[in-house]
């Protein structure tokens, strides 16, 4: 009999790919962080002999979640300048409070907030965009959770940076040191628009990103006022300015890509740019509906995130999805459009694919990592089932969480966090929401 560190046996196991696959009682074996064997619970009790033996009946296995986009740290401005469109809602009510108050603690209290929040709804990868990127990454070794750091790069100061050339300078930094080898962290540039963007810094920032080669993710066509003022200020479309810069290419995710041409959306398609569909930030904030299913007719890998607390409200994935599915029927005018199984995907392996990480993680198969996430559908909402792909995207809430493992670390085990003081950092963001109400 072989040894495993772990044997998981679920009543269904969603592997993701192929596509709109279940697979009835099977087990998942797991040894040294990685899935080891997938096969039926039987075969999987006579072959291994586990460490910790995991059994979750009543319960379906999915990849972990990932959050394509996100801005962790603003979980600290959750419910700040509600009712705003995204022009005001910058402006008047988040640039200020980030002028007074984001400085690396804290990015790290917010970050560390955002982290407990995912991994109980059953995230294990997030991608984000914030200042302070370098502590993004430390609170996220800390906490043994799966990071994209994107870092941001624009031409006006903040309290991380000056200027583009020091953004730039930082973002070096933290690709080469300290976390170039580091298992769960990956970096990318993540600036905020073109907008933010001169010319020369868009030169740049292309030249460093291909030879450090690494990925780009920009907000990009979140509303019809940034393109109508980019247009007006430049003669082009945001688009048509990234085009000229030569960032237009498979290593770019392009965040929002709510108003699209039909054009812009085939040159998408042939250069393989991906997008991070962020369905319930748009809906807050009037952004607009993006058009996901023209998308995947297109070819387009479309991924899936949250965006910042301070505009969704929540860091739930499994909402994400829900909502994602809906409006893409409505869009489409058709019942068809966007099914569950598409949902899932976009929720797993295309925000794999979108961050560059597929290879790793975003589906469960033998050789990649152990991220995880069991969904308890013995619940009075998520009964009887029929079709478990259906009951997850459409009736389940992210409270039915049951057990969340990173690379092979049982981050959430029976809905209880293991590894995590969670009353600790919840008094750090009382404190902060006392010291931010106060002004």
């Amino acid at each position: 009999m072989q040894s495993c560190d772990i044997l998981i046996q679920a009543r269904w196991c969603i592997p993701v790919e192929p596509d709109n696959c279940v697979l009835d009682n099977h087990g998942i074996a797991i040894s040294d962080g990685r899935i080891v064997a997938v096969l039926p619970a039987d075969d999987a009790r006579a072959q291994f002999s586990p460490g910790v033996l995991v059994d979750r009946p009543d319960h379906v296995l999915i990849p972990g979640l990932i959050n394509a986009h996100t801005h962790a740290a603003m979980t600290l401005f959750r419910g700040l300048a509600e009712g705003l469109p995204l022009e005001r809602w910058l402006r008047e009510g988040i640039w200020p409070h980030e002028q007074r108050w984001v400085s690396a603690e804290m990015v790290r209290d917010g970050t560390k907030h955002a982290i407990v929040e995912m991994l109980r709804g059953g995230v294990t990868c997030f991608s984000d965009q914030y200042f302070f990127p370098e502590v993004v990454a430390s609170a996220a070794v800390d906490l043994h959770m799966r990071a994209m750091i994107g870092t941001p790069v624009m031409d006006f100061p903040t309290p991380w940076a000056q200027n583009a050339d020091e953004y730039l300078a930082k973002a070096t930094d933290l690709v080469h040191d300290p976390y170039a080898d580091h298992s769960l962290i990956s970096s990318c540039f993540a600036p905020h628009a073109t907008d933010a963007l001169s010319e020369e810094s868009g030169q740049k920032l292309r030249v460093l990103a291909d030879q450090l080669d690494r990925r780009v993710q920009i907000h990009l066509h979140e509303t019809a006022t940034e393109i109508a003022t980019t247009v007006q200020d430049h003669g082009q479309r945001p688009f048509e300015r990234l085009s000229e810069l030569g960032l237009v290419n498979a290593s770019l995710m392009a965040v929002h890509a709510v108003h699209m041409t039909e054009e812009e959306l085939q040159q998408f398609s042939v250069t393989g740019v991906s997008v991070a569909h962020c369905p319930r930030s748009n809906l807050k904030l009037a952004s607009g509906i993006a058009p996901v299913q023209a998308m995947l007719d297109a070819g387009i890998n479309v991924a899936l995130g949250t965006d910042g607390a301070a505009s969704n409200n929540v860091l739930d994935m499994l909402g994400e999805m829900r909502t994602a599915a809906l409006l893409g029927k409505v869009k489409a005018d058709d019942a068809a459009a966007v099914p569950a199984s598409t949902a899932l995907r976009m929720a797993t392996l295309n925000g794999a694919i979108a961050l560059g990480l597929d290879d790793e993680v975003g589906s469960i198969e033998v050789g990649k990592s152990a991220d995880l996430t069991c969904v308890d559908l013995n619940h009075i909402n998520s009964q009887p089932v029929y079709d478990p792909i259906a009951q997850l995207v459409y009736a389940c809430n992210r409270e039915q969480v049951s057990d969340v493992w990173v690379a092979g670390r049982h981050q959430v085990e029976n809905g209880d966090l293991t590894q995590v003081d969670e009353e600790e950092i919840l008094q750090r963001s009382r404190e902060w929401q006392q010291r931010i109400a106060a002004v």
